[in-house]
């Protein structure tokens, strides 16, 4: 097997002398003539709709079955021998520790005078959690990790705190799992209650307003209750004395959500059907006990959050395919279809909101930037959030009754920035800053266009180091995400970063299935239209190299979750237009995604193949069904690990070996699969170091960039 080279560096400096490369990339090399681990076939066709449709490594999808253990142990050392031996390794792992190691503050929120936050930080293997007392006040901690579990992989977050801020809920995790355990911290005698809710999934947690106890529902995994019932539990109380406060029934299409702030006086339970498309029912009762809910909310299509402040129910309805409103109600007055608009729609898709006291924080996405609009929950406009501009805004989780709103800012080129705007006041303050080593003044950034297969306009932002700012066929990284309504603004990337200050073009493009220009732009590449995201892609992917910025030998692809399907997709329609691709957590059998775990949720994003009017469109695009034997792919890089329960480890394992036995570049295929990975970005900061080692390692090596 043979592996070319191009014949220039990134720098654009003659390509070494072919010994010093093969010097340079020899190791790596020789890894890649030892065969695959032996990935056995089974003869397995099935009939979908009348088409026979072959699946030689269903027995893969037994995570825990003997063989598969042994598959992955192969597959794993496989994996170890290539990435241990690229070259530049050291390099690369020192520069990301010094970019990693740094002190971050996420997530704060402001209840009464203290202040709540997660603090990273170069001696924290996990965040902990903190607080201050008032704005100038010292850190404390609350929740250090290493001090309460074993070992490093245990995370902790913010779930919900207290009116009085004296109780903390907070949330523990094992590995990148979506279960979580619920504990409770007395913030005034610095000690966890024995009051808890066991690992499951969490779907609500409410405290009451007088911190006597909190609603919630939990679907735990050990002792399952309903998962569509909520409870009442009293603080000091066995929770076999825990009392059904509401249900949804059961249907098992029904999802319940318990809705509410701590020091509102109204709780909500919010029922949603899973079909085709969903539809919501909202209820509300006083938290007071022995209060009946009430449905103020029937039959609402799309997308439904409400938020409690005051008196009043402020929800964002975005009913599909319109661009959403908001609309107020006043809860003592409840009644059906009783709420009235006081955010109408507009040309910009409302992404999510926070209300502080009585103002409504809007956050909109248009022509790919965000901003903030200030709304008072009567409909009076109040101006717009004074953040920065030309980048990314996000509103933190806050306390309705309170007096602040925290917001992050980033770019491109700036690193996330905290600050904290006061409504009553008007005062606006920078509150932390990352002070990550690298000069971004140093980096260019370029939003141009592509043009998709349909003619329409695809933005695609460039980012490069300066001393490349003239340069043509950079090596070069695109990625996208395509999907869920999520849009890719301009955010700070060390990722993307770490490969610009090494020569690398770094290109993200905002691909319709996103909603950059409002709901319509998600719209035009939903269900049967999934190929047109793909499109989009395809053409960034050929604008790049027909400009002159990449070639097919320096040109490589990322994107994780539904980004690593879009990814995986191209990859299988077009091999010859890449190099290598980088591919995590994502769905890569399309026939089957929605009988794993939480994926049956997205049927309405993706459809079904048990449907016949869906299964033809899932079928063209389905990466694991699109491999052909003796095809030259890329080398590609698959991620993932056991505790993914929304993109199911199966499509991994399923695609790595079809890939493997199908390839014919010399190029590797390679599993990177870590048992006490998900889907969350929450492992301890050695194993994120050493992940993103190994990711731009890979890319580097693949595409011959000098570190």
């Amino acid at each position: 097997m043979r592996r070319t080279f191009p014949k220039i560096w990134p720098s654009g400096e003659p390509a070494a002398p072919r010994r010093n490369r093969m010097l340079l990339f020899g190791e790596a090399m020789q890894r890649l003539i030892e065969p695959y681990p032996y990935s056995p076939t089974e003869s397995l066709t099935e009939i979908l709709h009348g088409v026979p449709v072959v699946d030689s490594y269903r027995w893969l999808e037994d995570q825990n079955s003997v063989r598969t253990r042994k598959w992955l142990e192969d597959q794993a050392a496989y994996a170890r021998s290539y990435l241990d031996a690229l070259p530049g390794r050291e390099q690369i792992t020192n520069r990301i520790r010094e970019l990693l190691s740094i002190d971050i503050i996420d997530v704060p929120q402001k209840v009464g005078n203290r202040i709540f936050f997660l603090k990273h930080g170069p001696n924290f293997e996990q965040p902990v959690i903190m607080m201050r007392e008032g704005f100038d006040g010292h850190d404390i901690s609350l929740v250090d990790p290493s001090s309460h579990f074993q070992g490093t992989s245990h995370s902790v977050d913010i779930l919900s705190v207290s009116k009085d801020a004296r109780l903390l809920a907070f949330s523990v995790r094992r590995g990148g799992e979506d279960f979580q355990a619920i504990r409770i911290f007395n913030t005034d005698t610095k000690e966890i209650l024995a009051d808890s809710l066991p690992r499951g999934r969490c779907n609500g947690f409410v405290f009451s307003d007088d911190c006597s106890g909190f609603f919630y529902s939990h679907d735990a995994i050990e002792t399952p209750r309903s998962c569509r019932s909520a409870y009442w539990h009293t603080l000091g109380t066995s929770p076999a004395e825990d009392s059904e406060v509401f249900t949804a029934g059961q249907d098992p299409k029904l999802r319940l959500v318990v809705v509410g702030s701590a020091g509102a006086r109204y709780v909500g339970f919010l029922v949603s059907r899973i079909d085709a498309t969903r539809t919501h029912d909202l209820y509300v009762r006083p938290k007071r006990r022995h209060s009946l809910p009430q449905l103020v909310l029937a039959g609402i299509r799309g997308r439904l959050i409400p938020r409690f402040s005051e008196n009043f129910l402020v929800c964002l309805i975005l009913p599909g395919r319109d661009n959403g409103r908001i609309i107020a109600m006043d809860l003592g007055h409840l009644g059906i279809a009783d709420g009235r608009t006081v955010v109408p729609e507009s040309n910009a898709r409302i992404h999510d909101f926070a209300v502080v006291g009585r103002t409504a924080f809007v956050r909109y996405v248009e022509n790919t930037e965000s901003r903030v609009e200030m709304i008072d929950i009567t409909g009076q406009p109040q101006g717009a959030l004074p953040a920065p501009t030309q980048g990314t805004t996000r509103l933190f989780p806050c306390d309705p009754e309170g007096d602040a709103i925290f917001y992050r800012f980033s770019s491109f080129l700036q690193p996330p920035t905290i600050y904290c705007y006061q409504p009553r006041t008007r005062v606006n303050q920078l509150w932390s800053s990352q002070q990550i080593p690298l000069d971004t003044s140093s980096l260019v950034v370029s939003q141009m266009h592509s043009v998709s297969s349909d003619g329409t306009q695809i933005p695609v932002y460039l980012v490069r180091h300066k001393r490349f700012a003239h340069s043509r066929s950079l090596p070069t990284l695109l990625t996208a995400y395509g999907g869920f309504g999520n849009s890719i603004t301009p955010e700070f990337s060390i990722f993307g970063s770490l490969l610009a200050e090494n020569g690398c073009l770094f290109a993200v493009a905002s691909v319709r299935g996103g909603s950059e220009f409002g709901e319509q732009w998600h719209e035009a590449a939903k269900r049967h239209n999934r190929q047109t995201s793909i499109d989009d892609f395809l053409a960034a992917s050929e604008w790049l190299v027909q400009k002159g910025h990449a070639s097919p030998v320096r040109l490589a692809i990322a994107g994780g979750s539904n980004g690593g399907l879009l990814v995986a997709a191209a990859t299988t329609q077009r091999p010859e237009l890449f190099r290598a691709a980088l591919c995590l957590g994502p769905l890569l059998d399309m026939l089957r995604y929605h009988q794993f775990d939480a994926a049956r949720n997205w049927i309405e994003e993706f459809g079904s193949a048990d449907n016949p009017q869906d299964f033809p469109f899932l079928l063209a695009y389905s990466p694991y069904h699109r491999v052909r034997d003796n095809t030259p792919y890329p080398a590609m890089m698959f991620v993932s690990g056991d505790s993914d329960s929304r993109c199911n480890p199966m499509h991994v394992r399923k695609m790595t070996a079809r890939l493997q036995a199908a390839t014919v570049s010399g190029h590797p295929i390679i599993l990177d699969y870590r048992s006490k990975c998900g889907h969350m970005p929450t492992q301890p900061l050695e194993t994120r170091i050493e992940l993103m080692t190994d990711r731009v390692s890979f890319i580097c090596c693949e595409l011959e960039i000098q570190t």
